[in-house]
């Protein structure tokens, strides 16, 4: 092999990890197949007067997203000196079934909340119900919508 194919193999090997790494930044937090299943009827949030934690969505800054990817996050705030227990954190999309999405946001998800960059969510609203407990067991809960604009 001479120096010059060598060259020539390089920059194609390095030329295709650079797109591959661009593609695979995004990560799919909801699939096709999930947003089409009907919506849980029963979204409804219930708040009651709690020391538990509260749960903020922030939404895209531009509104409601344009498009997907986009970064998602979510913000806990744990009151009375205690703190917020990353174990004890369940994000559920409420569809029928329900669907588990704590094990693919688990990478993303602190004590001081979830911050997914690059998350690929379909088109359309998608209804989201994220519980949180403390390290003194009071628990949070907050239901919001999730609009991925077209």
């Amino acid at each position: 092999m001479t120096i010059r194919s060598f060259h020539r193999s390089g920059l194609a090997l390095i030329a295709g990890l650079i797109f591959w790494s661009g593609s695979a930044a995004a990560v799919t937090l909801i699939t096709d197949d999930e947003a089409k299943r009907p919506d849980d009827p029963q979204t409804t949030a219930t708040r009651g007067i709690t020391r538990g934690p509260s749960i903020h969505f922030e939404p895209p800054a531009s509104g409601p997203a344009a498009h997907a990817p986009f970064d998602f996050r979510v913000h806990f705030e744990a009151h009375g000196g205690a703190t917020v227990d990353p174990a004890h954190i369940r994000v559920i999309y409420l569809k029928m079934p329900n669907v588990d999405l704590t094990e693919r946001l688990r990478p993303y998800i602190t004590a001081q909340g979830i911050d997914m960059p690059a998350a690929q969510i379909p088109l359309g609203e998608h209804a989201l119900r994220v519980e949180v407990e403390d390290s003194d067991g009071r628990s949070g809960e907050a239901t919001f919508t999730v609009n991925v604009g077209k």
